[in-house]
């Protein structure tokens, strides 16, 4: 049964995060701000920082084709972006320590590259017309807010998580 919880709980939030913004309040937002939930790559890059390089970019990979099928009509921006972000962070948290909070933050920085990444594709093959500095205040900060607040609520369950699946893993 443990061995299946992992693979749900990515289920659960590729399905949630597109069921999110609509059951947010539309008055809570009176603004053209864009909202991106990004809990599935914050919950990838977690696997990636406890849980393994290995693990995290296999799980990029099959949750970015996931992700470029459900929901893109361009086959491999995210099943390049998803990956790449992955292995970005473990590079980059082999020079810090892992505690929540540095995760955390790096986290975030992987959110943003992520949509910087996305926005820079579809701007370059003109899916996009809007400009960079639309971009960064309707959309990307928007964004970094609503992904912190899940960090917060939702950052030492997560990362509890991956830690005992590592150890179950290192005893197999």
């Amino acid at each position: 049964m443990r061995r299946y919880l992992l693979p749900l709980l990515f289920i659960f939030f590729f399905i949630f995060e597109s069921t999110f913004v609509e059951l947010l309040p539309k008055q809570l937002f009176q603004s053209d701000m864009i909202l991106v939930p990004r809990f599935l790559i914050i919950t990838i890059l977690f696997m990636t920082i406890y849980g393994g390089k290995k693990q995290g970019i296999i799980y990029g990979f099959i949750f970015g084709l996931l992700f470029d099928v459900v929901y893109t009509e361009i086959i491999g921006i995210y099943l390049f972006m998803f990956p790449l972000v992955a292995y970005i962070i473990f590079s980059m948290m082999r020079i810090f320590h892992s505690n929540i909070v540095v995760a955390s933050i790096v986290s975030l920085l992987g959110v943003s590259l992520l949509e910087l990444g996305v926005y820079e594709l579809n701007y370059l093959i003109k899916v996009t017309d809007m400009d960079f500095s639309t971009f960064i205040e309707i959309r990307l900060l928007p964004t970094l807010v609503l992904n912190l607040i899940f960090l917060v609520l939702l950052a030492y369950p997560i990362k509890r998580l991956f830690e005992k699946h590592a150890e179950e893993l290192k005893n197999e």
